[in-house]
């Protein structure tokens, strides 16, 4: 292996993984040296692992290791500036170039790797770095045991939700802890799909449901206050119940002091009817009219039977079950929410706000709820399902299909080889 044509990540990879020659240990200095416990990786600023032991000669230490190719990388990355590295019990380096001192004048202690590693392990390496097709590893991927896989993949299907979670906890602190609020601003956005998501969680924040359930009897001023607020009643009108919305709509602002969003925001293109943005407020407005009691009949209940009969039920106003948009009249039709979109309200509005929720109340039932919503689904279709299903993995529940799609983005994508298991088993 050529001196310092790898990036470091490969030497954390090394460590981390233990996949270097361990007998005879010792420092530069000729000190027996062994290795107690790793330590823990930090993806953070600091060190690179943390809580780490050895012990040197009859000493043992306690405290954080530092990663480098060079010993004189010490320096130029400022460390012996910095006190978050006062505690670095282990230099790990290819090559010390440069010996290091604490800044009470002892040596500190330093690992050499050079002459530890397989050259195997960085040709591999280098195979799943430079690899243009997708996956990196599709060439040695069933070199890793099945059981590996699997283990993976559940492993990245509670990785999603904390993912997702993550992203929620900033609009649940906006919403001062409001959780109807926020499954309200959840649902809205996955009736949107990918092409509406968007606005539709614009249209929910700028129509909070608290004040939608002050009109929850009267169907049609919570129609004129969605399409209002959407900026859909701002044209003229030929059919009478859209003109009807939009006088409703103008007291609702002079009470409110509304303001609507710009039209252009929603597309209509390239959808079903069934999916035009018109209709899935037409639902919006179904489903707030239904019952004012979203967080204890979604998730609370916690049960399919009931997830499906909340959606199910819905009495959409009559005047979409003939038209698809305002002053277009349609062949008659039922105006009612399919599985498919439930099943997207499930996995991106119940199951993360049901983990969240478990998590901020230390109840773990609502967090194993969450990944029982997932896995009593069928597993999504699309593209990069489907090039997953022909590299032989095949998933059973929509559980899997999302730690699919977390797999390809977060680890595949960015060739993050070296922290994805099934990665780690080829290399090993």
């Amino acid at each position: 292996m050529k001196k310092w044509t790898f990036p470091e990540e490969f030497l954390h990879f090394v460590w981390r993984s233990k996949r270097f020659e361990m007998t005879s240990l010792c420092t530069t200095l000729g000190q027996p040296l062994q290795i107690v416990h790793f330590g823990q990786y930090n993806s953070d600023a600091g060190p690179d692992f943390r809580e780490a032991r050895i012990r040197v000669d009859d000493t043992l230490w306690v405290g954080n290791v530092e990663i480098h190719i060079r010993a004189s990388d010490w320096t130029a990355h400022r460390h012996h500036l910095d006190p978050a590295y006062d505690n670095v019990i282990l230099h790990v380096v290819w090559e010390e170039d440069l010996p290091l001192f604490r800044s009470n004048g002892e040596r500190l202690p330093t690992l050499e790797l050079e002459g530890r590693v397989a050259p195997s392990i960085w040709q591999v390496y280098q195979d799943l770095r430079y690899q243009s097709a997708w996956p990196a590893c599709r060439f040695h991927f069933h070199d890793a045991p099945a059981v590996v896989v699997q283990s993976w993949i559940e492993r990245l299907m509670v990785e999603r939700l904390e993912q997702k979670t993550k992203i929620l906890e900033p609009l649940l602190a906006e919403l001062q802890n409001d959780w109807e609020s926020l499954l309200y601003r959840q649902i809205a956005r996955s009736m949107g799909l990918a092409v509406n998501a968007d606005p539709m969680e614009h249209l929910a924040r700028l129509s909070p449901i608290q004040l939608l359930w002050k009109y929850r009897d009267q169907q049609t001023l919570v129609e004129a206050f969605l399409f209002g607020q959407a900026g859909m009643l701002e044209r003229g009108f030929e059919d009478e119940y859209p003109k009807e919305l939009k006088e409703h709509y103008r007291f609702l602002c002079k009470k409110h002091g509304l303001q609507p969003m710009n039209p252009s925001a929603w597309k209509f293109s390239r959808l079903r009817p069934a999916a035009f943005p018109t209709v899935r407020i037409a639902q919006l407005a179904a489903l707030v009219c239904q019952s004012p009691r979203w967080f204890g009949e979604l998730i609370h209940t916690g049960e399919w039977s009931s997830i499906q009969y909340f959606f199910h039920q819905l009495a959409v106003s009559w005047y979409w079950h003939s038209h698809y948009q305002f002053d277009k009249l349609s062949v008659p039709h039922l105006c009612q929410i399919g599985d498919d979109t439930i099943e997207l309200v499930v996995i991106n509005a119940l199951s993360p706000v049901s983990f969240l929720y478990g998590a901020k109340n230390s109840a773990t039932r609502f967090q194993t709820q969450a990944l029982a919503f997932l896995e009593n689904l069928p597993p999504e279709s699309n593209r990069i399902i489907r090039e997953w299903k022909a590299l032989g993995v095949q998933p059973a529940s929509a559980g899997q299909s999302q730690a699919l799609l977390h797999w390809r983005k977060n680890y595949c994508d960015p060739k993050k080889c070296l922290e994805c298991a099934v990665g780690g088993a080829i290399l090993k």
